[in-house]
């Protein structure tokens, strides 16, 4: 079969052949449709990923689209290894497959969880968003940051505060649901008045961070400031990425002038992340939430692997 076979870690993986998979007990094939290449499948394949395996070679790929023998269509995650989502079939346990509506195409099925689970777990798990409460996506330019602005909406909060370099995305993201966004171009004082600005009457009571980094800490100066307006519950942080920088400078007296509380991301029960999914795939069958992607052919991996993201679209492997 074709597949995207890696050699080595941390080079492309390319399009060849490699034996077809048989299932074991308690497994099945997949007959895959589409696959996203996430930045989580690329930080596997290049080694520095808990889940990253030296058994080469090895098909990439951890989730995707595909059907059963049965003929129902699913999302699959976690194939066994050295099987990966981005070859014409692959085998998985049944209790990872889910199925997708016939509302939602297989590129869209395949391109929406893990953005989409990266801020919908955190929302409702994480942080314990209630209805009305007031959140900041840091780093909404991007497609999983898109994708916040929406769910934040989806998951009961009443305003919702878009903050991002890219000022033509930052443009478009009232339609997706954003009520004020924040310009992360300038210097630190400036963005820190942009917050406080942006942070009205109400201040925010969730904070997802994709970024981390100089635009985190200008966030938390702003915090700091007299002008700046906090619940007395304080705000939840919760850190997601750090496409910014891996470290920033935080000041024990930040953290208690604002009473911030720092949450990590975390994993809900296996039933409460299918809950989510199904409720994620609802919402995208009935046009609440959208996502921009690119459709590429398996025998363009190896360029689409090194294709730098221009246009913000998630790409997506169809064999």
């Amino acid at each position: 079969m074709d597949a995207a076979v890696l050699h080595t870690l941390g080079k492309p993986p390319r399009c060849e052949q490699f034996p077809e998979p048989e299932a074991g007990e308690g497994e099945v094939i997949v007959r895959v449709r589409a696959a996203a290449l996430n930045p989580s499948t690329k930080a596997v394949a290049g080694g520095g990923h808990f889940a990253t395996s030296g058994a080469l070679p090895a098909v990439v790929g951890l989730d995707g689209v595909g059907v059963l023998e049965d003929g129902s269509r699913v999302f699959f995650g976690g194939p066994r290894k050295p099987y990966g989502s981005m070859a014409q079939a692959t085998v998985a346990r049944p209790a990872f497959c889910w199925p997708v509506p016939d509302g939602v195409d297989d590129v869209t099925a395949a391109a929406l969880p893990n953005p989409a689970m990266s801020s919908w777990v955190p929302l409702e798990y994480g942080a314990r968003l209630k209805e009305g409460e007031t959140v900041l996506v840091l780093g909404a330019t991007g497609s999983a940051g898109r994708l916040a602005v929406q769910i934040a909406k989806l998951c009961g909060a009443g305003r919702v505060v878009a903050a991002g370099r890219n000022q033509a995305v930052l443009d478009t993201l009232a339609e997706l649901g954003a009520d004020a966004t924040v310009s992360l171009n300038g210097t630190e004082d400036e963005i820190a008045e942009a917050f406080v600005a942006a942070a009205g009457e109400d201040g925010f009571d969730v904070i997802l961070d994709y970024l981390w980094g100089k635009p985190t800490e200008a966030l938390l100066k702003a915090m700091t400031r007299s002008d700046f307006h906090l619940r007395s519950s304080g705000p939840r942080l919760v850190q997601i990425g750090e496409s910014a920088g891996p470290d920033i400078s935080l000041s024990a007296g930040t953290v208690r002038s604002a009473g911030l509380s720092i949450i990590g991301s975390s994993f809900p029960p296996p039933q409460a992340f299918l809950d989510m999914f199904n409720r994620l795939m609802a919402a995208a069958a009935a046009g609440e939430v959208r996502i921009d992607t690119r459709a590429v052919p398996l025998a363009e991996i190896e360029e689409a692997w090194q294709a730098e993201d221009t246009d913000g679209k998630r790409l997506v492997i169809v064999p």
